[in-house]
């Protein structure tokens, strides 16, 4: 099947993994506008269009810090158990609607303790919505793998009791752990402490790098702290030169480590210009493990199905190059190497070999 031959439906069927994905970057606007409403938090519009308009106009400003600050109206209406639980099923549904198969969903439950909850309470709230989401998707024939990354915010000094809770609730549906935040200025080293417990613990992470800062950041996250994989890591292509690799990335592509891409978020935050020219399609082309992600769904107006059909349309992706972005994010995700071969081998193949 050719580029121009894919049609929206056909890539909406499609099985999809994603490891690269916001909880509180994922809520739908009228429950955005509902939850708002039941708490007493002002909201920018009441009216659910004029507010997912509105998330998708103020995260195109090519400003990451700005883009961050779009948040402040989604985790104002997730600091109670009510609120969490409900955005966690409906996180779910959604992605099983959208043809997901596997996600990993992260979030860090430090910025959801205004209401009163603790930070094991907002785990287990999280991970109960989680649960009654896959089961409701199983029951509609759209069963969904949702595994849970804790983030620690990198600019703060909670990181390593994240790590902790991260590790704490590693057999309830946590599989690995995450920094998040402003990344220039808040470099991945300062929280040794934290990956050293992990990588002691043997808990798998990622670390968000090369977005808003380069090469030091990626190199950083790999070779002093640890990470198994990359968020986002756009940067890299810094370290390449006419198609020839520089050390760090040779050691990125040789060692298959995952580079999890969001590309429409990439352009709203000013790190790619456009999605033809999106370094996705350049290191894909090179034999890196990059994946597609879409970050955060809410805030970027994104689905997997779109993310998708942008490559198609303007960067000419393939069915094939969709098949190996979604076997490359299974290979990487954080969960044993049994349910991933058989997501692969079962579910996804099948499905793409379906739509050839």
């Amino acid at each position: 099947m050719t580029a121009s031959r894919i049609d929206t439906e056909t890539l909406r069927r499609l099985p999809k993994a994603v490891l690269h994905d916001h909880l509180d970057g994922g809520l739908r606007p009228a429950t955005v506008v509902e939850l708002a409403a039941a708490v007493g938090h002002t909201l920018p519009t009441t009216d659910p269009d004029e507010l997912a308009a509105w998330y998708v106009e103020a995260a195109n400003s090519g400003d990451l810090v700005r883009y961050i600050a779009t948040f402040e109206h989604t985790l104002a209406v997730m600091q109670t158990r009510e609120g969490l639980l409900r955005t966690a099923e409906e996180y779910v549904l959604d992605l099983a609607a959208d043809g997901v198969v596997y996600a990993e969903v992260r979030y860090a439950p430090e910025l959801m303790l205004k209401g009163g909850l603790t930070l094991t309470e907002v785990v287990e709230a999280v991970q109960e919505g989680l649960a009654a989401g896959m089961a409701k998707a199983a029951a509609a024939g759209t069963p969904v793998r949702v595994g849970t990354l804790l983030c620690g915010m990198r600019m703060f000094d909670r990181v390593r009791e994240a790590a902790g809770l991260a590790v704490a609730y590693r057999d309830a549906g946590v599989v690995g752990f995450d920094i998040a935040g402003a990344e220039d200025g808040f470099p991945p080293a300062d929280h040794l402490e934290a990956f050293a417990y992990l990588r002691a613990e043997s808990m798998p992470f990622t670390i968000h790098a090369g977005e808003a800062y380069g090469l030091p950041s990626i190199h950083q996250a790999l070779q002093v702290c640890g990470a198994q994989r990359i968020g986002h890591g756009v940067r890299l292509t810094e370290d390449i030169v006419d198609g020839k690799l520089g050390r760090l990335a040779s050691w990125v592509r040789d060692r298959r480590i995952a580079l999890e891409m969001c590309p429409t978020s990439n352009l709203q935050t000013g790190c790619a210009t456009s999605i033809a020219e999106h370094p996705i399609t350049a290191l894909k082309d090179l034999g890196f493990r990059v994946t597609l992600n879409t970050d955060n769904r809410l805030v970027s107006g994104t689905t997997m199905t779109r993310e998708m059909s942008l490559l198609v349309e303007q960067a000419g992706w393939t069915v094939e190059d969709l098949r190996t972005v979604t076997v490359n994010a299974l290979k990487s995700a954080f969960v044993p190497f049994d349910e991933r071969t058989a997501l692969i081998e079962d579910v996804v193949l099948p499905g793409y070999a379906a739509a050839l």
